[in-house]
Protein backbone atom coordinates (compact mmCIF):
# COMPACT_ATOMS: atom_id res chain seq x y z
CA UNK A 1 0.00 0.00 0.00
CA UNK A 2 1.40 3.39 -1.04
CA UNK A 3 2.23 5.60 1.93
CA UNK A 4 0.61 9.04 1.99
CA UNK A 5 3.39 11.66 2.04
CA UNK A 6 0.90 14.38 3.02
CA UNK A 7 -0.08 12.41 6.14
CA UNK A 8 3.59 11.66 6.79
CA UNK A 9 4.44 15.36 6.61
CA UNK A 10 1.64 16.33 8.98
CA UNK A 11 2.66 13.75 11.56
CA UNK A 12 6.41 14.37 11.40
CA UNK A 13 5.89 18.12 11.71
CA UNK A 14 3.64 17.60 14.72
CA UNK A 15 6.13 15.18 16.28
CA UNK A 16 9.03 17.60 15.84
CA UNK A 17 7.00 20.58 17.04
CA UNK A 18 5.58 18.98 20.19
CA UNK A 19 8.97 17.52 21.14
CA UNK A 20 10.87 20.71 20.24
CA UNK A 21 13.17 18.97 17.76
CA UNK A 22 15.22 20.55 14.97
CA UNK A 23 15.93 19.65 11.31
CA UNK A 24 12.44 18.50 10.41
CA UNK A 25 13.04 19.27 6.72
CA UNK A 26 15.93 16.80 6.61
CA UNK A 27 13.72 14.05 7.99
CA UNK A 28 10.92 14.86 5.54
CA UNK A 29 13.38 14.66 2.63
CA UNK A 30 14.46 11.21 3.82
CA UNK A 31 10.86 10.06 3.99
CA UNK A 32 10.00 11.47 0.57
CA UNK A 33 12.99 9.70 -1.00
CA UNK A 34 12.05 6.45 0.73
CA UNK A 35 8.45 6.64 -0.52
CA UNK A 36 9.60 7.41 -4.08
CA UNK A 37 11.91 4.37 -4.02
CA UNK A 38 9.72 1.80 -2.27
CA UNK A 39 6.20 3.23 -2.02
CA UNK A 40 6.37 3.43 1.75
CA UNK A 41 8.70 4.39 4.59
CA UNK A 42 9.68 3.19 8.04
CA UNK A 43 9.00 5.15 11.19
CA UNK A 44 11.91 5.46 13.58
CA UNK A 45 11.36 3.94 17.03
CA UNK A 46 10.85 7.29 18.72
CA UNK A 47 8.43 8.37 15.96
CA UNK A 48 6.44 5.16 16.34
CA UNK A 49 6.31 5.60 20.11
CA UNK A 50 4.99 9.14 19.92
CA UNK A 51 2.60 8.28 17.10
CA UNK A 52 1.01 5.55 19.22
CA UNK A 53 0.55 8.00 22.07
CA UNK A 54 -1.03 10.56 19.74
CA UNK A 55 -3.37 7.89 18.37
CA UNK A 56 -4.64 7.32 21.90
CA UNK A 57 -4.84 11.05 22.60
CA UNK A 58 -6.92 11.47 19.43
CA UNK A 59 -9.28 8.54 20.15
CA UNK A 60 -12.66 10.26 20.26
CA UNK A 61 -14.42 7.31 21.86
CA UNK A 62 -12.05 6.80 24.79
CA UNK A 63 -12.83 8.32 28.19
CA UNK A 64 -9.44 7.31 29.63
CA UNK A 65 -7.16 9.60 27.62
CA UNK A 66 -5.76 11.45 30.64
CA UNK A 67 -2.99 8.85 30.71
CA UNK A 68 -2.08 8.97 27.00
CA UNK A 69 1.54 9.93 27.61
CA UNK A 70 2.14 6.90 29.86
CA UNK A 71 1.36 4.42 27.06
CA UNK A 72 3.98 1.67 26.68
CA UNK A 73 4.90 0.63 23.13
CA UNK A 74 6.12 -2.82 22.11
CA UNK A 75 7.76 -2.61 18.67
CA UNK A 76 7.22 -6.03 17.08
CA UNK A 77 7.65 -4.99 13.46
CA UNK A 78 10.50 -7.46 12.93
CA UNK A 79 8.44 -10.60 13.62
CA UNK A 80 7.68 -12.79 10.60
CA UNK A 81 6.14 -16.10 11.74
CA UNK A 82 2.80 -17.03 13.26
CA UNK A 83 4.47 -18.56 16.32
CA UNK A 84 6.60 -15.45 16.92
CA UNK A 85 3.50 -13.29 16.70
CA UNK A 86 1.55 -15.55 19.07
CA UNK A 87 4.39 -15.46 21.60
CA UNK A 88 4.40 -11.66 21.37
CA UNK A 89 0.64 -11.57 21.96
CA UNK A 90 1.05 -13.76 25.05
CA UNK A 91 3.77 -11.42 26.27
CA UNK A 92 1.42 -8.48 25.70
CA UNK A 93 -1.22 -10.08 27.93
CA UNK A 94 1.24 -10.77 30.74
CA UNK A 95 2.88 -7.35 30.51
CA UNK A 96 -0.45 -5.53 30.41
CA UNK A 97 -1.93 -7.48 33.34
CA UNK A 98 1.16 -6.94 35.51
CA UNK A 99 -0.29 -8.92 38.44
CA UNK A 100 -3.31 -6.63 38.51
CA UNK A 101 -1.50 -3.32 38.24
CA UNK A 102 -2.67 -2.85 34.66
CA UNK A 103 -0.32 -1.16 32.20
CA UNK A 104 -1.58 0.60 29.07
CA UNK A 105 0.32 -0.91 26.16
CA UNK A 106 0.20 -1.30 22.39
CA UNK A 107 2.09 -3.94 20.40
CA UNK A 108 2.83 -2.85 16.83
CA UNK A 109 3.47 -5.48 14.17
CA UNK A 110 4.69 -5.16 10.59
CA UNK A 111 2.12 -3.26 8.50
CA UNK A 112 2.43 -5.78 5.67
CA UNK A 113 0.64 -9.12 5.48
CA UNK A 114 -0.04 -9.83 9.17
CA UNK A 115 -3.62 -10.40 10.29
CA UNK A 116 -4.95 -11.18 13.75
CA UNK A 117 -8.61 -12.10 13.34
CA UNK A 118 -9.74 -11.63 16.94
CA UNK A 119 -11.80 -8.64 18.05
CA UNK A 120 -9.95 -8.75 21.37
CA UNK A 121 -7.12 -11.05 22.38
CA UNK A 122 -9.34 -12.41 25.15
CA UNK A 123 -13.03 -12.94 24.36
CA UNK A 124 -15.57 -15.56 25.37
CA UNK A 125 -17.13 -17.88 22.82
CA UNK A 126 -20.81 -17.87 21.88
CA UNK A 127 -22.60 -21.04 20.77
CA UNK A 128 -25.90 -21.15 18.90
CA UNK A 129 -27.82 -24.12 20.32
CA UNK A 130 -30.38 -26.26 18.50
CA UNK A 131 -33.29 -24.47 20.18
CA UNK A 132 -32.01 -21.13 18.87
CA UNK A 133 -30.70 -19.91 22.21
CA UNK A 134 -27.08 -18.91 22.79
CA UNK A 135 -24.64 -20.28 25.35
CA UNK A 136 -21.89 -17.79 26.12
CA UNK A 137 -21.49 -14.40 24.44
CA UNK A 138 -24.02 -13.81 21.62
CA UNK A 139 -21.71 -11.19 20.09
CA UNK A 140 -19.15 -13.91 19.36
CA UNK A 141 -21.43 -16.52 17.78
CA UNK A 142 -20.25 -15.98 14.19
CA UNK A 143 -16.56 -15.84 15.05
CA UNK A 144 -16.93 -18.90 17.29
CA UNK A 145 -18.48 -20.83 14.39
CA UNK A 146 -15.61 -19.70 12.18
CA UNK A 147 -13.06 -20.96 14.72
CA UNK A 148 -14.84 -24.32 14.97
CA UNK A 149 -14.70 -24.64 11.17
CA UNK A 150 -10.95 -24.03 11.38
CA UNK A 151 -10.67 -26.95 13.80
CA UNK A 152 -11.07 -25.40 17.24
CA UNK A 153 -12.33 -27.85 19.88
CA UNK A 154 -15.24 -26.14 21.60
CA UNK A 155 -16.21 -26.84 25.21
CA UNK A 156 -19.68 -25.27 24.94
CA UNK A 157 -19.33 -23.45 28.25
CA UNK A 158 -20.55 -19.99 29.20
CA UNK A 159 -17.08 -18.47 29.51
CA UNK A 160 -14.79 -20.33 27.08
CA UNK A 161 -11.85 -18.22 25.92
CA UNK A 162 -11.60 -18.20 22.14
CA UNK A 163 -8.36 -19.11 20.34
CA UNK A 164 -6.08 -16.57 18.70
CA UNK A 165 -6.35 -16.69 14.89
CA UNK A 166 -3.32 -15.47 12.93
CA UNK A 167 -2.82 -15.30 9.17
CA UNK A 168 0.31 -14.36 7.23
CA UNK A 169 0.05 -13.30 3.59
CA UNK A 170 -2.66 -15.45 1.97
CA UNK A 171 -1.73 -18.61 3.88
CA UNK A 172 -4.30 -20.61 5.81
CA UNK A 173 -5.14 -18.98 9.18
CA UNK A 174 -3.52 -20.69 12.17
CA UNK A 175 -5.21 -21.27 15.54
CA UNK A 176 -3.44 -20.91 18.88
CA UNK A 177 -5.06 -21.62 22.25
CA UNK A 178 -4.06 -19.24 25.02
CA UNK A 179 -2.64 -21.10 28.04
CA UNK A 180 -5.06 -20.90 30.96
CA UNK A 181 -2.34 -19.68 33.31
CA UNK A 182 -1.89 -16.40 31.40
CA UNK A 183 -5.61 -15.58 31.09
CA UNK A 184 -6.38 -13.18 33.94
CA UNK A 185 -10.00 -13.54 35.05
CA UNK A 186 -11.98 -12.21 38.00
CA UNK A 187 -14.75 -14.30 39.58
CA UNK A 188 -17.60 -12.06 40.64
CA UNK A 189 -19.11 -11.86 44.11
CA UNK A 190 -21.01 -9.20 46.02
CA UNK A 191 -20.08 -7.62 49.36
CA UNK A 192 -23.63 -8.04 50.77
CA UNK A 193 -25.36 -10.80 48.79
CA UNK A 194 -23.86 -14.25 49.38
CA UNK A 195 -26.00 -15.76 46.60
CA UNK A 196 -24.22 -13.68 43.97
CA UNK A 197 -21.19 -15.98 44.00
CA UNK A 198 -23.48 -18.90 43.11
CA UNK A 199 -24.30 -17.22 39.78
CA UNK A 200 -20.75 -18.19 38.73
CA UNK A 201 -20.17 -15.02 36.75
CA UNK A 202 -16.70 -13.84 35.83
CA UNK A 203 -14.91 -11.59 33.40
CA UNK A 204 -11.39 -11.25 32.03
CA UNK A 205 -9.24 -8.61 33.68
CA UNK A 206 -7.76 -6.80 30.67
CA UNK A 207 -9.52 -5.60 27.50
CA UNK A 208 -7.02 -5.90 24.62
CA UNK A 209 -8.54 -4.50 21.42
CA UNK A 210 -7.12 -6.22 18.34
CA UNK A 211 -9.52 -5.38 15.50
CA UNK A 212 -8.53 -1.78 14.85
CA UNK A 213 -6.07 -0.24 12.41
CA UNK A 214 -3.41 2.02 13.88
CA UNK A 215 -2.65 4.81 11.40
CA UNK A 216 0.44 6.95 11.94
CA UNK A 217 1.81 9.30 9.32
CA UNK A 218 -0.03 7.59 6.48
CA UNK A 219 1.13 4.08 7.43
CA UNK A 220 -1.60 1.60 8.39
CA UNK A 221 -0.71 -1.02 11.00
CA UNK A 222 -3.49 -3.58 10.71
CA UNK A 223 -2.19 -5.56 13.66
CA UNK A 224 -1.63 -3.30 16.65
CA UNK A 225 -3.46 -4.66 19.70
CA UNK A 226 -3.77 -2.13 22.50
CA UNK A 227 -5.02 -2.32 26.05
CA UNK A 228 -5.81 -0.31 29.14
CA UNK A 229 -7.95 -1.09 32.16
CA UNK A 230 -11.68 -1.52 32.44
CA UNK A 231 -14.28 1.00 33.47
CA UNK A 232 -16.71 -1.02 35.60
CA UNK A 233 -19.77 -0.14 33.52
CA UNK A 234 -18.20 -1.73 30.43
CA UNK A 235 -18.54 -5.10 32.15
CA UNK A 236 -21.52 -4.59 34.46
CA UNK A 237 -23.76 -2.27 32.45
CA UNK A 238 -22.98 -3.60 28.98
CA UNK A 239 -21.20 -6.95 28.59
CA UNK A 240 -23.11 -8.81 31.30
CA UNK A 241 -26.28 -6.69 31.24
CA UNK A 242 -27.23 -5.96 27.62
CA UNK A 243 -30.18 -8.05 26.48
CA UNK A 244 -28.24 -8.96 23.33
CA UNK A 245 -25.15 -10.00 25.33
CA UNK A 246 -25.16 -12.04 28.56
CA UNK A 247 -28.52 -10.57 29.68
CA UNK A 248 -28.01 -11.23 33.42
CA UNK A 249 -30.26 -8.47 34.78
CA UNK A 250 -33.43 -10.64 34.99
CA UNK A 251 -31.50 -13.35 36.86
CA UNK A 252 -30.07 -10.85 39.34
CA UNK A 253 -33.45 -9.15 39.81
CA UNK A 254 -35.12 -12.47 40.57
CA UNK A 255 -32.48 -13.19 43.21
CA UNK A 256 -33.29 -9.77 44.67
CA UNK A 257 -36.98 -10.82 44.79
CA UNK A 258 -37.95 -8.07 42.36
CA UNK A 259 -40.95 -8.40 40.06
CA UNK A 260 -39.47 -8.12 36.56
CA UNK A 261 -42.94 -7.66 35.03
CA UNK A 262 -43.24 -4.18 36.55
CA UNK A 263 -41.08 -1.45 35.03
CA UNK A 264 -42.18 1.10 37.62
CA UNK A 265 -40.33 -0.63 40.44
CA UNK A 266 -37.09 0.00 38.47
CA UNK A 267 -35.93 -3.58 38.73
CA UNK A 268 -33.36 -3.09 35.98
CA UNK A 269 -31.88 -0.12 37.83
CA UNK A 270 -31.61 -2.12 41.04
CA UNK A 271 -30.03 -5.06 39.24
CA UNK A 272 -27.59 -2.80 37.40
CA UNK A 273 -26.44 -1.22 40.64
CA UNK A 274 -25.88 -4.61 42.29
CA UNK A 275 -23.99 -5.89 39.24
CA UNK A 276 -21.77 -2.80 39.16
CA UNK A 277 -21.13 -3.13 42.89
CA UNK A 278 -20.14 -6.76 42.37
CA UNK A 279 -17.70 -5.96 39.56
CA UNK A 280 -16.00 -3.14 41.48
CA UNK A 281 -15.84 -5.16 44.70
CA UNK A 282 -14.54 -8.32 43.00
CA UNK A 283 -11.84 -6.55 40.99
CA UNK A 284 -10.68 -4.68 44.08
CA UNK A 285 -10.67 -7.88 46.15
CA UNK A 286 -8.63 -9.63 43.44
CA UNK A 287 -6.17 -6.73 43.33
CA UNK A 288 -7.01 -5.90 39.71
CA UNK A 289 -7.11 -2.27 38.60
CA UNK A 290 -10.48 -0.92 37.47
CA UNK A 291 -12.11 2.52 37.44
CA UNK A 292 -15.68 3.46 38.29
CA UNK A 293 -17.64 5.70 35.91
CA UNK A 294 -17.67 8.70 38.25
CA UNK A 295 -13.87 8.70 38.56
CA UNK A 296 -13.47 8.11 34.82
CA UNK A 297 -15.65 11.14 34.08
CA UNK A 298 -13.58 13.30 36.43
CA UNK A 299 -10.37 12.05 34.82
CA UNK A 300 -11.66 12.90 31.36
CA UNK A 301 -12.56 16.44 32.41
CA UNK A 302 -9.04 16.79 33.82
CA UNK A 303 -7.71 15.65 30.43
CA UNK A 304 -9.88 18.28 28.72
CA UNK A 305 -8.47 21.03 30.94
CA UNK A 306 -4.87 19.92 30.36
CA UNK A 307 -5.39 19.85 26.60
CA UNK A 308 -6.93 23.33 26.68
CA UNK A 309 -3.94 24.52 28.71
CA UNK A 310 -1.72 23.26 25.88
CA UNK A 311 -3.88 25.00 23.26
CA UNK A 312 -5.10 21.72 21.80
CA UNK A 313 -8.73 21.15 20.87
CA UNK A 314 -10.31 18.07 22.42
CA UNK A 315 -12.36 15.98 20.02
CA UNK A 316 -14.78 13.39 21.37
CA UNK A 317 -17.76 11.23 20.49
CA UNK A 318 -20.32 12.19 23.15
CA UNK A 319 -22.30 8.98 22.76
CA UNK A 320 -19.20 6.95 23.70
CA UNK A 321 -17.66 9.26 26.29
CA UNK A 322 -20.79 9.36 28.46
CA UNK A 323 -20.95 6.18 30.60
CA UNK A 324 -24.13 4.07 30.39
CA UNK A 325 -25.04 4.45 34.07
CA UNK A 326 -25.94 7.52 36.18
CA UNK A 327 -25.14 9.55 33.07
CA UNK A 328 -26.86 12.79 34.06
CA UNK A 329 -24.90 12.88 37.32
CA UNK A 330 -21.62 13.08 35.41
CA UNK A 331 -20.05 16.29 34.11
CA UNK A 332 -19.31 14.75 30.71
CA UNK A 333 -23.05 14.33 30.10
CA UNK A 334 -23.53 18.10 30.06
CA UNK A 335 -20.69 18.90 27.63
CA UNK A 336 -20.39 18.95 23.85
CA UNK A 337 -17.33 18.25 21.71
CA UNK A 338 -16.30 18.35 18.09
CA UNK A 339 -16.26 14.78 16.76
CA UNK A 340 -13.69 15.39 14.02
CA UNK A 341 -11.35 12.43 13.56
CA UNK A 342 -7.68 13.41 13.78
CA UNK A 343 -4.55 11.56 12.70
CA UNK A 344 -2.77 9.55 14.10
CA UNK A 345 -5.64 7.39 15.31
CA UNK A 346 -7.14 3.95 15.70
CA UNK A 347 -9.77 3.06 13.09
CA UNK A 348 -12.29 0.25 12.90
CA UNK A 349 -11.84 -2.28 10.15
CA UNK A 350 -14.10 -4.99 8.85
CA UNK A 351 -13.38 -8.47 10.24
CA UNK A 352 -10.84 -10.33 8.10
CA UNK A 353 -12.87 -13.53 8.33
CA UNK A 354 -16.15 -12.11 7.00
CA UNK A 355 -17.34 -12.34 3.42
CA UNK A 356 -17.36 -9.28 1.16
CA UNK A 357 -21.11 -8.68 1.62
CA UNK A 358 -20.83 -8.87 5.42
CA UNK A 359 -17.87 -6.51 5.38
CA UNK A 360 -19.81 -3.95 3.36
CA UNK A 361 -22.66 -4.16 5.89
CA UNK A 362 -20.24 -3.55 8.76
CA UNK A 363 -18.56 -0.71 6.89
CA UNK A 364 -21.82 1.15 6.38
CA UNK A 365 -22.52 1.29 10.11
CA UNK A 366 -19.58 3.38 11.24
CA UNK A 367 -17.89 6.57 9.99
CA UNK A 368 -14.61 5.63 11.66
CA UNK A 369 -13.84 2.74 9.31
CA UNK A 370 -10.69 2.35 7.28
CA UNK A 371 -10.24 0.14 4.23
CA UNK A 372 -9.15 -3.41 4.98
CA UNK A 373 -5.70 -4.70 4.07
CA UNK A 374 -5.10 -5.21 0.39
Amino acid sequence: MQADFKRATEFIQQYYQENKLANVDDRLSEIQNEIELSGTYTLRNEELNYGCKLAWRNSNRCIGRLFWNSLKIKDKRELTSELQIFEALKSHIKYAFNKGKIRSVVSVFNPQNIKVYNQQLIRYAGYRLKDGSVKGDPEMVEFTSYCIKLGWKANFGEFDVLPIVIQLHDYKPVLFDLPKDIIPEVKLEHPRYSWFKDLKLKWYAVPIISNMVLEIGGIQYHTAPFSGWYMSTEIASRNLADSFRYNKLPLIAENLDLDISKNKILWKDHALLVLNEAVLYSFEKAGVQIVDHHSASEQFMKFVKLEQKNDREVTADWSWIVPPMASASLEVFHKEWNNQVKSPNFYYRSPFWQSGEEKQSQHSKCPFHIDSMH
